[in-house]
């Protein structure tokens, strides 16, 4: 008893300083079509995170996977173009307004994409 007393105040804590992530954010994103605004609707839910990803090419893609932890947060987006799907795997670190990004897309070889998401007013 007093274990589980322990353990559900551990994740009352956790879940107390998860970052508020839920609201719209943007970020300009250069891409080799120049710069591009994406658009993350975010939805936190205890450790879990749901929204969607507009912008770069095509409408609004659904997150996956989504989850956050203290600050840390991390989701898949999956877009299909010309019969090829590409599932991007996000990470980031939330600071008040900002949150810190990197994108890498699964089965390519090139750097991951760094970013900065701010807050929409």
């Amino acid at each position: 008893m007093k274990m589980r007393m322990i353990t559900m105040g551990v994740l009352c804590a956790v879940m107390a300083f998860a970052a508020d992530v839920t609201g719209k954010w943007t970020a300009e994103v250069t891409t080799q079509r120049g710069t591009q605004t994406q658009t993350f609707d975010l939805k936190a839910d205890g450790s879990k995170l749901t929204g969607t990803v507009t912008g770069a090419r095509g409408g609004p893609a659904e997150i996956t996977d989504g989850k956050v932890t203290g600050d840390k947060i991390s989701f898949k987006v999956s877009r299909t173009m010309q019969d090829r799907t590409f599932v991007q795997n996000y990470e980031g670190t939330v600071s008040g307004d900002e949150i810190k990004l990197t994108s890498k897309v699964e089965g390519m070889d090139r750097p991951p994409q760094e970013m900065t998401a701010k807050r929409a007013k």
